[in-house]
């Protein structure tokens, strides 16, 4: 396709267009006029980032709405029958390039996206089942996935961790507060420890913690994270959230956990959900749109590929494996064809060439080290599902 045949995402809105607000873990735009003091400036910046989070709701409640996704859970973060997000949206959980500032979302738990990383965490969870595991999810904000886990019978053996900005750790626990289903799987009142920005449980703890503000790995500052354990094999979940953090920044999120929370005998593995391709006409159009909103990518140059990220998590040490695949590809390969179809059902997709182009711009990759588990078994099922 040419560049002066590639659609302009801007005419896919509609009158279904939500009025959420933009998701993420980096900076809306500010025009940096001298009248604003830098520290007012990066304020105002992150109080964008804290209240986009409501949005990733509405887009989660979208797709259970349509029939693309079964969860329960997701009505307790968003009221019933809010904004209906594009079907373009719902099925593959991109950003939301094709719409109005107001409608950005960059964290929308939508249909292949929470497949994908769904299948990624029941292989975990499923290698050793009786093991007990530990789950991190970095800029968690209103995610569901730890009661989806919980409502399961049996339950799986895990401890569950989920970090983010204070204000939307504030709200989760305002949330489960109100909630009987969510407070039900967390545990009964007594075993339970909440705080306005903390939550501790027998299984599932709340941390209002700044990504950026993990001291670095050698530093002498460096503290554990409460109720981290650094003997059980771990799982880091990034679903866009490193992204927006400058590349070194980023980096050094990842460091503080695989250099300093954990040691090296520790089985640790990571799953990041990220745009790529910046550099094709694509996905300029695709940037394009979000620097007019004022969203910037920071790490899509540095990790701009399929093999980018690969090699990202192989100088991250996780040594053992490293795979990453596009999001179309995992449709195509991973999806069932009973599935496809019944998705296909559920809602009719027009836009089918802007979604397969956008598919190709969105990859989830995965890599982990054995540790002391040399035969890797909590492993075994992530290798064979490039």
């Amino acid at each position: 396709m040419s560049s002066q045949q590639i659609p302009n995402l801007l005419s896919l809105r509609n009158a279904r267009a939500g009025s959420g607000r933009p998701r993420g873990r980096g900076g809306a735009g500010f025009s940096g006029s001298s009248s604003v003091n830098p520290e007012e400036e990066a304020a105002a910046k992150d109080k964008v980032i804290q209240q986009t989070d409501q949005d990733a709701s509405v887009s989660r409640m979208s797709a259970v709405e349509v029939g693309y996704l079964d969860d329960p859970f997701a009505q307790e973060f968003t009221a019933v029958g809010g904004p209906r997000r594009f079907p373009i949206i719902n099925r593959g959980g991109f950003l939301h390039t094709s719409v109005p500032l107001k409608s950005i979302d960059t964290k929308s738990g939508t249909y292949i996206r929470t497949k994908a990383i769904d299948r990624l965490v029941d292989s975990f969870l499923s290698s050793e089942p009786t093991r007990k595991k530990q789950i991190i999810s970095l800029g968690a904000g209103s995610d569901t996935r730890y009661f989806r886990l919980m409502s399961r019978a049996p339950r799986p053996c895990i401890i569950y961790h989920e970090v983010d900005f204070a204000s939307n750790a504030r709200q989760k626990i305002s949330a489960i507060r109100r909630s009987t289903s969510l407070s039900n799987c967390i545990g009964s009142p007594s075993e339970v420890v909440i705080e306005e920005t903390e939550l501790d449980g027998p299984s599932y703890h709340i941390h209002a913690i700044d990504l950026r503000t993990l001291p670095p790995a050698n530093s002498p500052a460096a503290v554990s994270m409460r109720h981290v354990d650094p003997s059980l094999p771990t799982l880091l979940l990034s679903e866009c959230c490193l992204i927006y953090l400058e590349p070194s920044a980023a980096d050094a999120v990842v460091n503080y956990f695989i250099e300093h929370l954990f040691p090296p005998s520790t089985p640790l593995g990571i799953v990041l959900y990220e745009p790529i391709n910046p550099f094709d006409a694509f996905g300029k159009v695709m940037v394009s749109n979000l620097a007019q909103r004022g969203i910037v990518l920071q790490t899509l140059q540095k990790y701009y590929s399929l093999e980018a990220q690969k090699e990202r998590l192989s100088a991250h040490g996780f040594s053992d494996g490293q795979e990453a695949l596009d999001v179309n590809t995992i449709y195509e390969q991973w999806v069932e064809e009973h599935e496809k179809e019944r998705v296909s059902s559920v809602e009719m997709l027009d836009e089918v060439e802007e979604w397969i182009l956008l598919a190709k711009h969105y990859c989830v990759a995965w890599g982990w080290r054995k540790g002391e588990d040399k035969a890797g078994a909590v492993w075994n099922g992530w290798a064979g599902d490039s």
